[in-house]
Protein backbone atom coordinates (compact mmCIF):
# COMPACT_ATOMS: atom_id res chain seq x y z
CA UNK A 1 0.00 0.00 0.00
CA UNK A 2 1.41 3.39 -0.84
CA UNK A 3 0.23 6.93 -0.92
CA UNK A 4 1.37 10.49 -0.41
CA UNK A 5 0.15 11.96 2.84
CA UNK A 6 0.16 15.45 4.35
CA UNK A 7 0.01 15.76 8.13
CA UNK A 8 -1.52 18.94 9.58
CA UNK A 9 -1.31 19.61 13.31
CA UNK A 10 -0.09 22.58 15.34
CA UNK A 11 1.87 20.29 17.69
CA UNK A 12 5.24 19.02 16.46
CA UNK A 13 5.01 16.03 18.81
CA UNK A 14 1.71 14.89 17.24
CA UNK A 15 3.01 15.43 13.70
CA UNK A 16 6.01 13.25 14.52
CA UNK A 17 3.81 10.47 15.94
CA UNK A 18 1.59 10.54 12.83
CA UNK A 19 4.59 10.57 10.49
CA UNK A 20 6.06 7.54 12.30
CA UNK A 21 2.76 5.66 12.03
CA UNK A 22 2.46 6.41 8.30
CA UNK A 23 6.06 5.57 7.50
CA UNK A 24 5.83 2.28 9.41
CA UNK A 25 2.74 1.53 7.31
CA UNK A 26 4.64 2.13 4.08
CA UNK A 27 3.21 5.56 3.31
CA UNK A 28 5.16 8.61 2.20
CA UNK A 29 4.66 11.80 4.19
CA UNK A 30 5.18 14.48 1.54
CA UNK A 31 4.36 17.52 3.68
CA UNK A 32 3.47 18.73 7.12
CA UNK A 33 1.83 21.95 8.20
CA UNK A 34 1.26 23.57 11.57
CA UNK A 35 -1.62 25.88 10.59
CA UNK A 36 -4.56 25.97 8.21
CA UNK A 37 -3.20 28.56 5.78
CA UNK A 38 0.03 26.57 5.32
CA UNK A 39 -2.04 23.39 4.85
CA UNK A 40 -4.10 24.93 2.04
CA UNK A 41 -0.98 26.32 0.36
CA UNK A 42 0.87 22.98 0.52
CA UNK A 43 -2.16 21.03 -0.65
CA UNK A 44 -2.43 23.20 -3.76
CA UNK A 45 1.27 22.69 -4.48
CA UNK A 46 1.57 18.96 -3.79
CA UNK A 47 -1.95 17.49 -4.13
CA UNK A 48 -1.29 14.63 -1.67
CA UNK A 49 -3.47 11.50 -1.80
CA UNK A 50 -4.67 12.05 1.75
CA UNK A 51 -4.56 14.69 4.48
CA UNK A 52 -4.85 14.26 8.24
CA UNK A 53 -6.13 17.50 9.65
CA UNK A 54 -6.46 18.80 13.20
CA UNK A 55 -9.48 21.05 13.81
CA UNK A 56 -7.84 23.36 16.34
CA UNK A 57 -5.19 25.23 14.40
CA UNK A 58 -3.85 28.78 14.83
CA UNK A 59 -5.16 31.35 12.35
CA UNK A 60 -7.17 29.46 9.76
CA UNK A 61 -8.75 26.57 11.69
CA UNK A 62 -9.06 23.01 10.41
CA UNK A 63 -12.67 23.34 9.33
CA UNK A 64 -11.96 26.44 7.25
CA UNK A 65 -8.80 24.87 5.79
CA UNK A 66 -10.79 21.79 4.82
CA UNK A 67 -13.44 23.91 3.09
CA UNK A 68 -10.73 25.73 1.11
CA UNK A 69 -9.01 22.47 0.15
CA UNK A 70 -12.35 20.94 -0.92
CA UNK A 71 -13.17 24.05 -2.95
CA UNK A 72 -9.83 23.64 -4.76
CA UNK A 73 -10.15 19.84 -5.09
CA UNK A 74 -13.61 18.36 -4.41
CA UNK A 75 -12.09 14.85 -4.46
CA UNK A 76 -9.61 15.62 -1.67
CA UNK A 77 -9.45 12.85 0.95
CA UNK A 78 -9.30 14.47 4.37
CA UNK A 79 -9.35 12.66 7.69
CA UNK A 80 -9.91 14.81 10.77
CA UNK A 81 -7.48 13.87 13.51
CA UNK A 82 -8.42 15.90 16.55
CA UNK A 83 -8.81 15.84 20.31
CA UNK A 84 -11.97 17.90 19.78
CA UNK A 85 -14.84 15.47 20.03
CA UNK A 86 -17.75 17.91 20.39
CA UNK A 87 -20.49 16.38 18.34
CA UNK A 88 -21.31 19.63 16.54
CA UNK A 89 -17.77 20.07 15.21
CA UNK A 90 -17.63 16.44 14.12
CA UNK A 91 -20.93 16.87 12.25
CA UNK A 92 -19.71 20.10 10.62
CA UNK A 93 -16.48 18.42 9.54
CA UNK A 94 -18.29 15.46 8.00
CA UNK A 95 -20.78 17.79 6.28
CA UNK A 96 -17.87 19.82 4.91
CA UNK A 97 -16.46 16.67 3.34
CA UNK A 98 -14.24 14.91 5.86
CA UNK A 99 -13.94 11.21 5.02
CA UNK A 100 -13.51 10.13 8.63
CA UNK A 101 -12.87 11.43 12.14
CA UNK A 102 -10.21 10.03 14.44
CA UNK A 103 -10.12 11.22 18.03
CA UNK A 104 -6.75 11.78 19.72
CA UNK A 105 -4.88 10.08 21.22
CA UNK A 106 -4.56 8.33 17.86
CA UNK A 107 -4.59 4.55 17.82
CA UNK A 108 -2.13 3.28 15.20
CA UNK A 109 -4.36 0.40 14.04
CA UNK A 110 -7.41 2.63 13.58
CA UNK A 111 -5.44 5.25 11.64
CA UNK A 112 -3.84 2.73 9.29
CA UNK A 113 -7.20 1.00 8.77
CA UNK A 114 -8.89 4.29 7.80
CA UNK A 115 -6.06 5.29 5.45
CA UNK A 116 -5.92 1.86 3.79
CA UNK A 117 -9.67 1.99 3.18
CA UNK A 118 -9.54 5.49 1.69
CA UNK A 119 -6.51 4.86 -0.51
CA UNK A 120 -7.57 1.39 -1.69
Amino acid sequence: MSGKIMVVDDTTFIRNILKDIFRSGGYEVVAEASDGAEAVHLYRQLKPDLVTLDLTLPGVDGLQAMKEIKAFDPKAKIVICSAVSQQQMVIEAIEAGAKDFIVKPVMRERLIEVVETLLA
